[in-house]
């Protein structure tokens, strides 16, 4: 089974009404996820997106709460030590930020053969695995 490592950008946008299209993409694709049991967060995207709903989207704690007890319908992966190790590997290797490398990290330990993400670039392979912006088209 084919898994899909979910970045807490998609999150964001699916709970922010202020960019319609970008919502409604963020939606089908968590949505279709979920439906098929392959989404994967890490307990970092749980974390980023209460932190933007709370202190960005003006969300109220109760909309938070029953949002992360959607969440945790996904695979949910626990940062360990040796993945913050890993981490700083791939942040090297890549030249990326820590906190992206982080997500790489987590979909790695997944197993996840891509990431949903609109940062880093679309269509590259970061640890064998293919980031895909669901925002843009690629043929």
């Amino acid at each position: 089974m084919k898994k899909s490592f979910i970045d807490s950008n998609l999150i964001i946008y699916a709970n922010d009404c202020r960019d319609p299209e970008k919502q409604d993409k963020a939606l089908a694709l968590i949505k279709k996820l979920m439906i098929s049991g392959t989404g994967v967060i890490s307990s970092q995207v749980m974390q980023e997106y209460s932190n933007v709903a709370l202190n960005k989207l003006d969300q109220s704690h109760e909309v938070v709460l029953r949002q992360l007890s959607l969440l945790e319908s996904f695979e949910i992966v626990s940062i360990s030590p040796a993945m913050v190790r890993r981490v700083i590997e791939i942040k090297v290797a890549y030249r990326i930020s820590f906190w992206d490398a982080s997500i790489i990290s987590a979909a790695e330990y997944a197993a996840c053969d891509v990431i949903y993400s609109e940062d880093l670039n679309s269509g590259q392979f970061y640890s064998g695995i293919k980031l895909q912006n669901p925002f843009i088209f690629e043929p």
